[in-house]
C-alpha cells in the first residue's frame, strides 16, 4: 500500500528514503552488558504482594491446598517468585504449618540449596522449548512439553512428599497442550501442586481457570518500587531510580530491562510512537526500525515497552471516565496480535513499526488521543 494511502501526505521525502546498505546483512550485534539479577527461584524477597501471599500461605499451611494455582498478573511483578516460594515451601515442610507463616524457608534448607542450584528431584520448570533448527525459542508452549507433566507427578515424592511444577508462561500453551493440562486438572494426583504462570488469564480456557484457585498479584507502588531498585541498583542515581519507577508502571522487572543496555531509550522510544500517533515521523520510523535490527531481541523489547505503555494510558483514561476506550482496547489487542506475530516470523522490524503505527493513527482518528 502506497504512503499517502496509509497517513496521507508524508512529511519530508519518504519516497527518496535509503536504509543503510548493511540493514539487510547486518547481524544483530551481541546484547548490550546489564547488570546481573537473581533469578526467582533464588530470590526470598517478595515486595508488595502482601495479600496474595497471606492467602497462599493461609490454604498452604492449613494442610488442604488446592492442587492448582492460578498466578496471575502484569508481567514483572513478581509471579515465578512468588512460584518459586510456595514450591520452596511445599518441598521444605510439605502442607504444614511447621514452616514460616509467610512461606519463607531459610537459605541453607535442603530443599532452598537444591532448588538454587536447579535440581530438586520434586520441583518441574515448564517453558517453551528451543527451536533446533534457529536455535530460537518457539512461539507456543508446546503439548511435548505439558505431557511432561505425567510422567513428572508419576514418580515417587521427593524428601518432602510434595511434587511441584512450574508452568511459565500459560499463555503460551497452543490449544493441545491446553487439552493436555486440563486432563491432568481433572485427575490431579495426591501430593502434587500445578502452579500456572500468566499475564493475561483470560486467554486460557475456562475450565483450566475453573479448576485453579486464583492468586491475582497487582503491579506495585511506588514505594515498594523504590525500595527494590535501592537493592538491585546501588549504583543508579535516586532520580534514574525514580525516572524507572515512572517508566515501569509497577512492574520490577520492567524497571530492571530498562536500567540495562538500551532500555531505556527504547521505551521513550515506544512513548513518543504513541505521542505522535496523530501525526507519525515515517522517517524517524524507518530509522528506529534499522536500529532495531541492529540490537538483539530489539524489536521483542520495544513491543513489550509499547504494550505496557499503552496499556498504562487506557487505565489511566478509564479511571477518568474517558470515552471511546472499546476501541483503544481493540487496538492494544492488535497491537499485541502484531508483535507476537512479529517474534514467531521474524519479521523485519520496519515493516511491524509501520504497521503499528497506521494502526494507532487511524485510532487516534477515532477515538481520540489516550
Amino acid at each position: 500500500m502506497r504512503w499517502r494511502q496509509r497517513f496521507g501526505q508524508p512529511s519530508l521525502a519518504v519516497s527518496g528514503y535509503k536504509p543503510p546498505k548493511d540493514t539487510m546483512m547486518a547481524k544483530r550485534t551481541a546484547k548490550a552488558t546489564e547488570p546481573e539479577f537473581p533469578h526467582p527461584r533464588t530470590t526470598t524477597t517478595l515486595l508488595g504482594q502482601d495479600l496474595a501471599l497471606a492467602k497462599a500461605a493461609r490454604a498452604i499451611r492449613s494442610g488442604k491446598p488446592p492442587q492448582g494455582w492460578l498466578i496471575s498478573g502484569p508481567p514483572g511483578v513478581g509471579k515465578a517468585t512468588m512460584a518459586y516460594r510456595i514450591a520452596r515451601y511445599l518441598l521444605a515442610h510439605g502442607a504444614k504449618d511447621s514452616g514460616a507463616s509467610d512461606l519463607a524457608v531459610a537459605a541453607n534448607d535442603p530443599a532452598a540449596l537444591q532448588m538454587a542450584a536447579g535440581g530438586h528431584p520434586g520441583l518441574l520448570l515448564l517453558q517453551r522449548g528451543v527451536n533446533e533448527k534457529t536455535g530460537k525459542l518457539m512461539t507456543v508452549l508446546s503439548v511435548e512439553e505439558i505431557r511432561k507433566l505425567a510422567g513428572f507427578f508419576g514418580m515417587t515424592s521427593g524428601a518432602g512428599g510434595w511434587r511441584v511444577a512450574i508452568v511459565d508462561i500459560a499463555d503460551d500453551m497452543n490449544d493441545n497442550a491446553a487439552n493436555a493440562l486440563l486432563k491432568l486438572l481433572e485427575e490431579p494426583p495426591s501430593r502434587a501442586m500445578l502452579l500456572l504462570l500468566s499475564n493475561t488469564p483470560g486467554r486460557l480456557l475456562p475450565t483450566i481457570r475453573s479448576r485453579c484457585q486464583r492468586l491475582v498479584l497487582r503491579p506495585l507502588d511506588d514505594q515498594s518500587m523504590m525500595q527494590a531498585l535501592e537493592k538491585f541498583l546501588p549504583d543508579v542515581s535516586e532520580s534514574e531510580r525514580g525516572q524507572l519507577v515512572r517508566l515501569s508502571v509497577g512492574s520490577i522487572g520492567a524497571a530492571l530491562a530498562l536500567a540495562g543496555g538500551e532500555g531505556r531509550e527504547l521505551a521513550a522510544e515506544a512513548d513518543r510512537l504513541i505521542e505522535t500517533a496523530a501525526q507519525p515521523d515515517l522517517v524517524a520510523l524507518l530509522a528506529l526500525g534499522d536500529r532495531l535490527f541492529r540490537i538483539q531481541d530489539g524489536l521483542e523489547k520495544i513491543g513489550d515497552f509499547l504494550i505496557e505503555a499503552l496499556s498504562a494510558r487506557i487505565r489511566a483514561r478509564a479511571h477518568q471516565g474517558a470515552p471511546h476506550l472499546d476501541r483503544w482496547i481493540m487496538a492494544l489487542a492488535r497491537l499485541k496480535d502484531a508483535f507476537a506475530r512479529a517474534g514467531g516470523l521474524h519479521l523485519e522490524p520496519r515493516q511491524t513499526l509501520l504497521t503499528t503505527a497506521r494502526d494507532l493513527s487511524r485510532t487516534v482518528r477515532q477515538a481520540g488521543a489516550v
